[in-house]
């Protein structure tokens, strides 16, 4: 057909196509089939679409076509064989899930062959192939299929009847010796044709039943099988070795066990499981970026397998992947940036933690993920449904796209609407639980309380903002060059000491959010971090949480955050009026809304809150004491449930290096920041052992430029404004709270050292000025004050002539800068 006459034809189409009535995505009509309405809102998005098309065969219409889209970059094959559903093929995800036998590339190639002169005759009619061949039918479950061609032999037709039904399907005889068949029947028609998803899906029936087989014989005794005593470096729970062996035996699972009970274990003894039992060598853990360093351990705590963080720039990202590593880890969102490397790559087993993060099938993360293909797979959440029953079939999608059916029909099945299309509630639930038995395993607390331990710890690493960075490096460099000055000279000097605590404390103001040092920003991610965490924590019905930080400041942030979600909760601090405080305690006791206590360490002596199940510490004292105190107001006597206690830490900040500096316990570097005014200025072994301390925790965040201070740096301001502080001109380092708090730096702190400075100069000046003044005679007196004269000198350099008063009253004004100096000093 001519180019013009191609594109009148299309026109008329457009112009049918846009006086039909659109169907509505939300409501079906009432003179529609469920499956009528899907495949019609197919055919109307299909030919909205901005594809481009080519036609890879010979023939005008019964060809092999490829749809491309042009924004997104994608292309599939078309495959058009006649006008009725399922003659027609395509490569799309939605065609070989939704068993509607169409999608929009397919109704997009038929509307644009509708211009063509006897297309729709040609359609109808359909198209018989002379070739034989087998395909793999996408229907609610999949077949492979034998179709003889007009031109196949009755040797082929009778070899097919031993391997396919009546039907035409492959007989579960079939599969087991299908390379066979295969080898025979090309023998007769060397023209057979066999698709390739047709030998992936016989593949993959096969490996299921030979993968339980295999894991079966290595753990003939279940959990109770002696090979799990050398399967990691230590001991698994018997709950944990039945998910490993589930998750083994499925080939591509979701383990949803409640939050606490060790899904990351259980994920690396099904890795190691796999590693030596199913040719497993390549295993990539996709996560959140605050739990990469997180596995990275675990991994190294728990197997002998090697493991590297994928991180840095796209060529530093290149080279992880192409280094030699069991476990490669990433964070979700690099996958879209590197998912040719991870192709070239090749992993063998994906797990992916925290996989609410593709609950939403529309984003580009969920998208992504999804491209990412692999033979076996672990996907650990802890809440697989939060809000929508499409976030559950997000998630299940990438375990198993065909598990759940076509997506319409199920939630159609599970979905009550109101007349207007809106969901008001679900139905028949119970079923869905039966059709994901065997690739979903749950276990709440409840169910293995017997076996977990009284308290289980977790550190949650998340990343620093670029702003937060700068705090800390900035100071950073000032301890560096104080822990240099005390390696050179072997002391300090007292306002060293003091400089050293003031930026020590900033370094870790700096690792919650800038708003602690700048009320006038805000940047961090511990505080979003720890919604997301609290999320899936009060999906558990009755779970309290008991939330520590230092500072009032970084609690005013949560709070914020805690408002929006509008969960209740209760903030505890030093300034709580006494009288108030018990009615505090009983409301997050008795009230089942409020399940958040907020407290600074003042809520860390003396309180009784073993109602509370999880301690988040958004922020680690110095003192190991501190935080066995935080801890031990929920993990006390009378405690009935397993303790769970999660530590926000900056990745590799001073937080990050106090993670060592907490293992050596009653050090003297946690006595002096946590110990009050008398251990402020040390000498001696005292402060010999302290600085070592510093050193060390200094060493684990990496070198920094060292050189010798020679005027003081300035030191960011915080604001005097905090809730917790009292008023005063020159205020502590901490929130008001009990004698022994750890130190807090306000606004008045930054501005003592300069005061300090200024009062010891001028206190000295004055001093020196008293002792050459000749002492006054009796009875003598001198004028209040005198005028001041501007002179050239000698050398014609011009100055202040200053009258100044007697040696007495000089001295006195000196006594009075000493003591107010000496406040400084105690404060």
């Amino acid at each position: 057909m001519p180019a013009h006459a191609a594109s009148r034809a299309r026109r008329r189409q457009k112009i049918k196509t846009a006086v039909t009535p659109r169907v509505s995505r939300s409501r079906q009509p009432a003179d529609m089939s469920l499956d009528a309405w899907q495949r019609e809102l197919r055919r109307q998005f299909g030919r909205e679409q901005k594809f481009a098309l080519e036609n890879l065969g010979d023939h005008p219409i019964f060809s092999d076509f490829r749809v491309t889209n042009l924004e997104r970059r994608t292309a599939y094959r078309v495959a058009i064989r006649g006008a009725l559903p399922g003659r027609n093929f395509c490569e799309c995800p939605d065609f070989k899930t939704n068993a509607l036998g169409t999608c929009k590339h397919v109704e997009y190639v038929l509307w644009r062959l509708s211009g063509k002169r006897g297309t729709t005759k040609a359609l109808l009619a359909g198209y018989e192939p002379p070739y034989s061949s087998i395909s793999l039918d996408y229907g609610t479950q999949r077949h492979v299929r034998f179709r003889a061609g007009t031109e196949c032999r009755d040797r082929l037709r009778r070899l097919a009847t031993e391997y396919f039904d009546g039907n035409g399907r492959l007989t579960s005889h079939g599969f087991d010796r299908f390379e066979r068949f295969v080898s025979e029947a090309r023998e007769i028609d060397p023209n057979l044709r066999i698709y390739e998803d047709v030998l992936a899906f016989v593949a993959e029936v096969r490996d299921m039943k030979r993968r339980e087989e295999i894991v079966d014989r290595a753990f003939p005794r279940g959990v109770a099988s002696k090979a799990f005593n050398r399967l990691l470096k230590r001991s698994l729970y018997e709950y944990q070795k039945e998910g490993a062996l589930f998750a083994a035996r499925a080939g591509r699972c979701l383990i949803g066990d409640d939050m606490g009970l060790g899904k990351t274990i259980e994920a690396i003894a099904a890795a190691e499981i796999m590693g030596q039992h199913l040719g497993v060598e390549r295993v990539l853990v996709v996560c959140p970026t605050s739990l990469k360093h997180q596995w990275q351990r675990e991994i190294e705590t728990f197997s002998g397998r090697s493991v590297a963080v994928v991180q840095g720039l796209r060529g530093a990202r290149s080279e992880t992947f192409r280094s030699e590593s069991f476990f490669k880890v990433m964070n979700y969102d690099t996958v879209h940036a590197d998912l040719e490397l991870i192709r070239g790559w090749g992993p063998d087993l994906v797990i992916l933690d925290e996989a609410q993060r593709i609950k939403n099938w529309a984003t580009r993360t969920a998208r992504s993920v999804k491209e990412i293909s692999s033979p076996y797979a672990i996907v650990l959440t802890g809440t697989p449904l939060e809000n929508r029953l499409e976030e559950l079939v997000s998630i299940v999608e990438f375990i198993d796209s065909f598990r759940l059916g076509p997506t319409h029909r199920f939630l159609h099945s599970h979905q009550a609407k109101d007349e207007d299309g809106r969901v008001i509630g679900y139905r028949n639930l119970g079923n869905i639980a039966k059709t994901l038995g065997s690739i979903v395993i749950r276990r709440r607390k409840a169910e293995v309380l017997t076996q977990l331990p009284e308290r289980l710890e977790k550190h949650l690493f998340v990343p620093m903002t670029r702003e937060q960075r700068s705090h800390h490096e900035e100071n950073r460099e000032i301890v560096g060059r104080i822990v240099a000055k005390w390696k050179r000279y072997g002391f300090l000097t007292e306002r060293d000491q003091r400089r050293l605590m003031i930026a020590l404390q900033m370094m870790r103001m700096s690792c919650d959010s800038t708003y602690l040092l700048d009320e006038a920003t805000d940047h961090g991610t511990k505080a979003d971090e720890l919604m997301m965490l609290l999320e899936e924590i009060l999906e558990e019905k009755g779970t309290k949480v008991v939330i520590f930080s230092q500072w009032t400041r970084m609690h005013e942030l949560l709070m914020r955050r805690i408002d929006e979600r509008r969960w209740g909760f209760v903030l505890f601090h030093g300034s709580v009026e006494g009288r108030k405080r018990k009615g505090l305690i009983d409301r997050f006791r008795d009230d089942p809304d409020c399940r958040l206590f907020l407290s600074t360490d003042a809520g860390g002596v003396g309180l009784n809150l073993q109602h509370a199940s999880v301690v988040v510490n958004v922020d680690l004292p110095w003192n190991p004491a501190v935080l066995e105190q935080r801890i031990g107001r929920v993990h006390r006597m009378g405690q009935r449930m397993p303790v769970r206690v999660i530590n926000l830490v900056a990745e590799g900040t001073i937080e990050h290096g106090m993670l060592s500096g907490l293992r050596f316990k009653k050090s003297l570097f946690a006595g002096v920041l946590d110990g009050g005014e008398s251990e402020v200025f040390l000498g001696g072994s005292r402060l010999t052992r302290f600085m070592e301390s510093v050193d060390s925790v200094a060493g684990e965040i990496g070198p920094v430029t060292v050189e010798e201070p020679e005027v003081p740096p300035e030191v960011a301001a915080v604001s005097a404004t905090d809730a917790s502080e009292s008023a005063g001109v020159v205020r502590e380092l901490h929130d008001a709270e009990p004698a022994g708090s750890p130190a807090t730096p306000t606004a008045a702190t930054s501005l003592a050292e300069p005061l300090a400075k200024l009062f010891e100069n001028g206190v000295g000046l004055l001093q020196q000025i008293a002792a050459a003044l000749p002492a006054e005679s009796d009875g003598a007196t001198r004028p209040a004050t005198r005028r001041i004269e501007s002179r050239i000198d000698e050398n014609g350099e011009a100055y202040l002539a200053v009258p100044i008063p007697s040696r007495e009253a000089v001295a006195r004004v000196a006594e009075a800068l000493q003591a107010l100096l000496g406040s400084l000093g105690k404060r």
